[in-house]
């Protein structure tokens, strides 16, 4: 668990270390304007850096031993990770709203158990109701594949 701690903490501490570099590159002081371009970033940024050290600390004074992750513990997550990296290796071919859909419908009937109605009814009214509300209504282009060329998108 120690070293789980400490790698997160060290990235996140490199996070905010290139966060900071590049806001003080932008400027962080106050202009006549207001705040500079990066004012906001590089405060977020410092709290990143103090709060990562924190861990470090804290990970430092516990005494170690304990596994980070269980093999039962790794079963649920293995469960919502391999579904959402198919849809989105998916949505490279079939676009965003087929991919959506068809990961709803896996998602809903292994994981969630839900009877064939209610999870074909969700899985193709939540990526239509989504097309209407990004294409349409936004008009902010998604993803699109074969299907959604077909019928003229």
């Amino acid at each position: 668990m120690r070293a789980a701690d400490l790698i997160t903490a060290a990235v996140l501490m490199l996070l905010g270390g290139v966060v900071v570099y590049d806001a003080v590159r932008l400027g962080i002081g106050w202009g006549l304007e207001g705040p500079r371009s990066g004012f906001f970033p590089f405060w977020l940024a410092v709290i990143l850096l103090a709060m990562s050290a924190a861990i470090a600390v804290q990970s430092l004074r516990r005494p170690g031993g304990r596994p980070f992750v269980t093999r039962a513990a790794a079963r649920p997550v293995l469960a919502v990770l391999a579904p959402a990296a198919g849809m989105v290796l998916a949505t490279q071919f079939v676009g965003l709203y087929v991919a959506s859909g068809l990961y709803l419908a896996l998602y809903m009937r292994w994981v969630g158990r839900h009877a064939w109605p209610l999870t074909l009814g969700l899985a193709v009214a939540i990526p239509v109701v989504s097309f209407l509300v990004f294409e349409r209504w936004f008009l902010v282009p998604m993803p699109k594949g074969p299907l959604e060329a077909w019928l003229g998108y």
